[in-house]
């Protein structure tokens, strides 16, 4: 078991999906799956009652932070939320809604001050926490917003998803298909693409790192032929990211650019949209895929999958994309531990 300076802060998710159960066995499975030391903030009472659901042979403790490495071997440490969770396995419910954001605000207050080496986050239901004033289009977002600095700047959050074999950024996230094409710009693909140069350098490592840059079209528009914003748009951005030293390729046909000898001649692909990016990386490695966030001021990292609604208390959930992203927190957090 890795043992880092200080413990990862793991915030609840929604309490009727499987964001409880994932991290209750991951705990349970901490030397089985090497996890790092970590806390939850949650309400104890509901986690002890998901224990019992669950019939899991495990006890926890209400700790602080600092004090989480001390229990983490024989208890779960559990830091408190400032109020009752009351929820039923697989109904959503926006009961819980100002917790749930409270969980991930402290989350972040926690490694803001030092107190936590990494947030990772479990799955939340949006449509649950609109009632609670959640305005953002997504988890990523909201993080984002929390990470305003002193001089209340906000910093551009850049989903990257991680996984053993293919690492994958959409550019454009949760919006409709209709509005990829107009919100594509130039400028959006110069701005993300030089947030991922500087923290695959920073974060992951790598000294000079390639980025693959799809095109949105069939075939990359065929030179105008199918589309003109790979000619138009996405080459530009590459050609001007070349200027600056970044060495980007592309604009790539989306259906070769995926496969295993393809893979060995980039460390990132920066993919048109959603689930171009989604897709073969979830295809390739679903359980060991972890979602993290680049671009903000602290190491934040998730399962890469949802609530799961239908699986919560049953015990049937798999730990195995949350253990990745513990793992994986640490590794950026403390690249000296791993």
């Amino acid at each position: 078991m890795r043992r880092a300076k200080k413990a990862l802060a793991v915030t609840m998710g929604d309490p009727s999906g499987i964001g409880p159960d994932i991290t209750l066995l991951a705990w349970q499975e901490r030397y089985k799956r090497d996890i790092p030391c970590f806390y939850l903030i949650a309400d104890p009472a509901f986690i002890q009652e998901r224990i019992k659901l669950l019939g899991l042979p495990m006890k926890i403790k209400e700790t602080t932070p600092e004090n989480a490495r001390f229990a983490f071997d024989t208890h779960l440490p559990v830091v408190p939320l400032s109020g009752s969770v009351s929820a039923s396995c697989g109904v959503p419910s926006s009961t819980n809604a100002a917790l749930v954001l409270e969980s991930i605000a402290t989350a972040v207050q926690h490694v803001q001050t030092n107190r936590a080496d990494a947030v990772v986050t479990n799955p939340i239901c949006k449509s649950s926490l609109y009632s609670a004033g959640f305005k953002h289009p997504g988890h990523t977002e909201y993080l984002a917003s929390l990470a305003t600095d002193m001089d209340g700047v906000e910093p551009t959050p850049v989903m990257l998803l991680a996984g053993p074999q293919l690492m994958t950024v959409p550019l454009t996230v949760h919006i409709p298909l209709q509005e990829v094409p107009a919100t594509l710009t130039e400028d959006l693909i110069i701005e993300k693409a030089r947030i991922v140069h500087r923290d695959m350098k920073a974060r992951f490592g790598l000294a000079s790192p390639r980025l693959a840059i799809c095109g949105l079209n069939p075939h990359a528009g065929e030179n105008g032929t199918m589309g003109l914003e790979d000619r138009d748009v996405i080459l530009p951005a590459i050609k001007k990211l070349q200027e600056e030293g970044i060495e980007a390729s592309g604009p790539h046909p989306a259906d070769t650019i995926f496969h295993p000898g393809a893979r060995n001649s980039y460390d990132v692909v920066l993919a048109a949209y959603h689930d171009q990016a989604l897709i073969p990386v979830k295809t390739i490695a679903f359980d060991e895929t972890v979602n993290v966030t680049l671009g903000l001021p602290f190491v934040r990292t998730s399962p890469d999958h949802g609530t799961a609604f239908s699986l919560a208390g049953t015990g049937k959930a798999s730990a195995g994309s949350l253990s990745a992203a513990m793992r994986l927190a640490v590794a950026l957090a403390e690249p000296e531990l791993v």
